[in-house]
């Protein structure tokens, strides 16, 4: 009876271990933390879109670390106290140790206050203050996308090669848009020191009515105005321009994007505008063209600049992570990703040690009439500027270290 009862007991023992491993390990948990509410909804839907993306690619392929990768959607109503009370809920009831976030700077700073309070990680795939990465640059903070001093490098580099003598400014009016223009200026005048900057205006964000601007712009008769503008802001702007009689290009951060050009309506207000950014639909090399195809076929629409911009920071991420060999040791994967590479669709992406800025390329284009993509007027075949062209050094960004010690790994 003892000896039966052993045997039973051992037979079990070995099953149990034998069952255990084909038992499924707990998600490695990823927030994205953009408004799916209110006027900048479309904006936090794609980026949330681009993170699943990348993470049911992922999980396709088998997982991360043998784990299937879950997207956690947090509304941030686009407001930065609502977003990190949200943020401290996810780390305390869910163990969420990884956030994303690329619809505002303000928020993204508010949130790596909570990354640093709980040696979490927050990413920004679009949020762009240079400051982030510069004065206030942290640890547990890390940026995929351009910056601003990045982005406006890039178009101040395409307005000085292509001999643009007037330039007006004009931005929305707060830390992004004053940081925007600041490094254009910076740039441009480096590269172009006899170029006239004819004005500078900034506005509040959600401004409805452009023509008390349009007019001072007008006055000055420029050959290009910069903006920085993004969402509805941009939109308005450019729309109510042409029919105002101002004929100038602008040269755009944000105009890469097919939904904005829709709501534009007019194809003669877009045709001939510049645009800069990390990422677009129509960059020529094969491997976006295989990413372009292979997001289409998995997910039924093309990959817009926000689908991608965070689809390439999960992808990132997930290399640190595999990297580190661990999901679970914030320190490790913070370790691991400092100075590692990864080849993506939009080129290659370094991580910075020394600030957590990733050094990227930009790609400038011009709307075109016709796009192979849709029945109205795009992005062209964009130019690339190497991030050497565009990159600020260290020591210059005002990121005075986060006990910053070379990665072993």
């Amino acid at each position: 009876m003892q000896r039966t009862f052993l045997l039973v007991s051992i037979a079990l023992v070995l099953a149990f271990c034998l069952a255990a491993p084909l038992q499924a390990a707990d998600p490695i948990k990823f927030g994205v933390v953009e408004p799916s509410s209110g006027k900048f909804k479309d904006i936090g839907d794609r980026y949330l879109a681009g993170a699943q993306a990348a993470a049911d690619e992922i999980n396709r392929n088998g997982g991360l670390l043998g784990r299937q990768v879950e997207i956690i959607a947090i509304d941030s109503e686009i407001k930065p106290d609502v977003a990190t009370r949200k943020m401290r809920k996810a780390i305390l009831k869910e163990d969420i140790k990884f956030f994303g976030e690329g619809a505002s700077s303000g928020v993204m700073a508010a949130m790596v206050s909570v990354a640093n309070e709980n040696n979490a990680i927050a990413i920004s795939w679009g949020a762009e203050a240079a400051s982030l990465s510069g004065a206030n640059c942290s640890r547990n903070f890390f940026r995929t996308s351009l910056n601003t001093d990045m982005h406006s490098n890039a178009l101040a580099k395409w307005v000085a090669d292509n001999n643009k003598k007037r330039v007006f400014m004009i931005a929305q009016d707060y830390s992004f848009g004053h940081e925007a223009v600041a490094a254009f200026k910076k740039k441009l005048l480096e590269l172009n020191p006899q170029v006239e900057l004819v004005g500078e205006l900034y506005h509040k964000i959600g401004e409805i009515d452009y023509a008390p601007y349009i007019t001072q712009i007008i006055a000055a008769k420029p050959d290009i105005i910069f903006t920085s503008n993004w969402g509805n802001d941009l939109q308005l702007l450019i729309k109510q321009a042409k029919p105002m009689g101002l004929d100038a290009q602008f040269a755009c951060y944000f105009l890469n994007d097919f939904i904005a050009i829709r709501a534009i309506g007019d194809p003669a207000a877009v045709i001939g505008n510049v645009t800069a950014a990390v990422y677009m639909l129509s960059i020529p090399t094969q491997k976006n063209k295989d990413f372009v195809a292979a997001y289409q076929k998995a997910n039924g629409n093309y990959p817009s600049w926000l689908h991608a911009k965070s689809y390439l920071a999960v992808m990132f991420w997930a290399e640190a992570v595999k990297k580190a060999g661990t999901a679970d040791d914030v320190d490790a994967i913070i370790n691991a990703w400092e100075g590692l590479t990864y080849d993506g669709p939009a080129g290659k992406q370094y991580m910075r040690p020394e600030d957590h800025q990733a050094q990227v390329p930009a790609w400038v284009g011009e709307i075109v009439p016709e796009s192979p993509f849709f029945d109205h007027p795009f992005v062209g075949i964009p130019t690339m500027i190497s991030a050497e062209d565009i990159s600020v050094p260290p020591a210059e960004t005002g990121c005075k270290g986060f006990n910053y010690k070379p990665s072993q790994n």
